[in-house]
């Protein structure tokens, strides 16, 4: 990545400003000192606690790069925020939105699933509203965040091909996920979680309805898993798109992954899942929300264990976005990593990963995402917030 270059401290100029008398947090350490950006860019960095007229003085907070998110969920909450209340599209945009930048993200992947095992869960209903309203919203420049989209690709559901390949030349489009929530393996390894899960969308089944959907279920992975998966890494290559396999629980799950063609391992739910990954070279992601919670909801590798055997590379909120900056200093806290190494997590290394070669780090020629964040307690809190060095919170 480079050493950040520094200049010595001159007057700011006319069309610039400065924030001074910051903890920059940079890749091998965290020291005192300032920038000056111009435009949308960092022009250059300083060490030390001088400040310039003008400038926004830090008082000794942190000053990071705006945070990466690429996998979250909680646009869904905003669509659906009660079994079978649907909310308008664009509201529910615009409040996902705020939240995001309010938790520090100022890049998002927004995952979307592109098919549902059990339709009545509503998910398949709200694609098209979403992806309408995220164009909108864009177009109108309503959106504090700069979004890009995720397809979380159900493999195991009949749909997917029809609902996948038209979403294939939209311009946005960062990333794909192998996902398959059949139940008894994966996720669901224990089926009751299963069964937990859509009861919280309003579906109840009677046991022996139960009984039936599991078979129901295994039958339908079986006719349609494979040959999806065939399909969707093919439209992958032809189009250039990062691959990323999703809750892989076993060697085999991981094998076949890396024999598809993909680069990211979404969160292993097995410490073994995860040293497979790790031997692979793929990039392994682990939920921020699982850290902040000291384990799973869902019994499965508490993430902090990932991060002590070395199997982690980049956060994710997951299902709660003010988890990802928390997560990272708990990282820090509890882990043993630096500082340096835990905020990458949530910046450097999924801006590498992901190709944004603009961001993700405090160094002159760079996109002006930055947070300012105070600590209180051991809890960091977002007090400001730009976005391509435009002030947004």
């Amino acid at each position: 990545m480079g050493r950040p270059v520094f200049a010595e401290m001159t007057s700011a100029r006319d069309d610039s400003w400065c924030i001074a008398r910051a903890r920059l947090v940079l890749p091998d350490g965290v020291v005192l000192g300032g920038v000056e950006i111009r435009g949308n860019r960092i022009a250059r960095l300083w060490r030390g606690d001088e400040r310039p007229a003008g400038a926004i003085d830090f008082e000794g907070d942190f000053l990071l790069p705006g945070l990466i998110e690429l996998h979250t969920d909680n646009l869904e909450k905003h669509l659906l925020p009660r079994a079978g209340a649907a909310w308008p599209a664009l509201p529910a945009m615009l409040a996902h939105d705020a939240q995001l930048l309010a938790a520090g993200i100022t890049t998002v992947l927004d995952a979307m699933a592109l098919g549902d095992l059990e339709e009545d869960g509503g998910r398949i209903g709200t694609l098209r509203n979403a992806l309408a309203a995220l164009d909108e919203a864009r177009d109108h420049d309503l959106l504090r965040c700069e979004h890009y989209l995720h397809l979380r690709c159900e493999l195991s559901w009949p749909g997917l091909p029809a609902l996948v390949e038209p979403l294939m030349t939209r311009k946005d489009l960062r990333l794909l996920s192998l996902m398959d929530h059949t139940p008894g393996q994966r996720q669901y390894h224990d089926v009751r979680q299963y069964r937990t899960y859509y009861s919280r969308s309003g579906i109840t089944w009677s046991d022996e309805e139960f009984t039936a959907v599991l078979e129901e279920r295994r039958v339908q992975q079986g006719q349609h898993r494979d040959l999806q998966l065939a399909g969707v890494m093919q439209l992958a290559r032809r189009h250039g798109l990062l691959v990323a396999s999703h809750d892989d629980t076993d060697v085999a799950h991981v094998d076949e992954a890396v024999a598809v063609g993909a680069r990211i391992s979404e969160f292993p739910t097995t410490l073994a899942a995860a040293h497979a990954a790790r031997e692979h070279g793929l990039h392994i992601v682990a939920g921020a929300s699982n850290l902040v919670r000291g384990g799973s909801h869902a019994g499965n590798v508490a993430a902090i264990a990932l991060a002590r055997a070395g199997c982690l590379d980049i956060l994710s909120s997951d299902y709660m976005p003010t988890s990802l900056l928390q997560g990272a200093f708990i990282l820090h806290e509890q882990a043993g990593w630096t500082l340096a190494e835990a905020i990458a997590t949530i910046t450097a290394t999924p801006a590498t990963v992901l190709g944004f070669h603009d961001r993700g780090r405090l160094d002159s020629g760079l996109r002006a995402d930055l947070l300012r964040v105070r600590m209180h307690r051991s809890q960091p809190v977002v007090r400001s917030a730009w976005v391509a060095g435009e002030q947004r919170l």
